[in-house]
């Protein structure tokens, strides 16, 4: 068995299998122009492969490689993160899945990542193996207050553009700096991070799926976002971010977006927040372990110490891919 890298009839029928086993909401041809649409963004391009492990002319297991840069107790580290694991023979899912990313691995370590990150599905059998830890992520539902005259408030609130995004990360290593482990977040990652979400929505079916992408600006400088995925009444906060420690911008964006939908059928708004961040206008009103699972494994050393908490982590539900 030997590992190579997914292109053409491969690819498509690796595609074939995801699009089968997931939960995209999008046709067979619509995922597949996801997908590449994807790969040739300027961080997807760089970043982003897709591996199979192959017997002869049979393919047995695949997966998508990201390569990431991140923050661990202060000092730069690179990683490895594998996602959208997939198997050809159900019967055979767990030693194909774990050889493909046992085999990942080792090239990631001797290419010099150090650490190593596997989304999954919580109740997925492809999250217990290859000596991957959990890092705790926790699923919160989120109610924003408002006025008694329902309208909206005195925030500049507008649609997120290409010039916001350095601002946006220079939020985002304000915010994480507390943290021991994060990512760093370039531009060309949250623009691929926001572009993930604009194509499921722009390539699924209309009125299906909506993206929120909105800024509260001081002068022409963007001091506070929000990024959400909008399907129906149920909201996913992807991520945000505000200058303002207390996160009160955040909190007048939301109150904003909610002012402009029907008093009678508010939405129901869920996410991740990072630890110690709650705006003041929004309070969690139920919180619950997350079914996206965030696994974790040090490449190049035996491991960290201590071990990593949830409140000692940040990282966005939008990244997770």
């Amino acid at each position: 068995m030997t590992v190579i890298q997914a292109h053409n009839h491969l690819l498509g029928r690796v595609l074939d299998r995801r699009w089968a086993n997931g939960r995209s909401g999008l046709t067979r041809e619509a995922f597949a122009r996801f997908h590449a649409a994807r790969t040739r963004t300027a961080w997807g391009g760089r970043h982003q492969q897709t591996f199979a492990l192959v017997r002869g002319d049979e393919w047995l297991a695949a997966a998508t490689c990201y390569q990431l840069a991140a923050v661990l107790d202060g000092a730069p580290v690179r990683v490895c993160a594998i996602g959208s694991v997939v198997t050809d023979a159900p019967d055979h899912e767990s030693a194909h899945a774990s050889t493909l990313v046992e085999q990942l691995l080792e090239d990631a370590a001797r290419d010099g990542a150090d650490l190593a990150l596997l989304f999954c599905n919580a109740a997925s059998s492809s999250c217990d193996r290859n000596g991957f830890e959990p890092i705790p992520a926790t699923d919160v539902e989120l109610n924003i207050a408002q006025s008694a005259r329902h309208g909206a408030p005195m925030t500049l609130v507008r649609g997120g553009e290409d010039r916001d995004l350095a601002a946006i990360v220079a939020m985002g290593r304000a915010r994480a700096t507390p943290f021991r482990f994060h990512l760093d977040r370039d531009v060309d990652l949250v623009k691929y991070a926001v572009t993930t979400k604009r194509l499921l929505a722009g390539l699924g079916a209309a009125g299906a799926r909506q993206l929120h992408f909105f800024i509260a600006e001081e002068g022409i400088t963007a001091a506070a976002y929000v990024v959400i995925s909008v399907a129906g009444n149920a909201w996913t906060l992807e991520e945000c971010g505000d200058r303002d420690v207390s996160g009160a911008r955040v909190g007048a964006i939301l109150q904003a977006l909610i002012a402009r939908e029907p008093v009678e059928r508010r939405p129901t708004i869920r996410g991740w927040l990072p630890p110690g961040f709650v705006p003041p206008q929004v309070a969690i009103t139920s919180a619950a372990p997350s079914e996206n699972a965030l696994m974790l494994r040090p490449l190049r050393q035996r491991a960290i110490e201590p071990v990593l908490s949830g409140d000692a982590v940040l990282y966005w539900r939008g990244d997770i891919f």
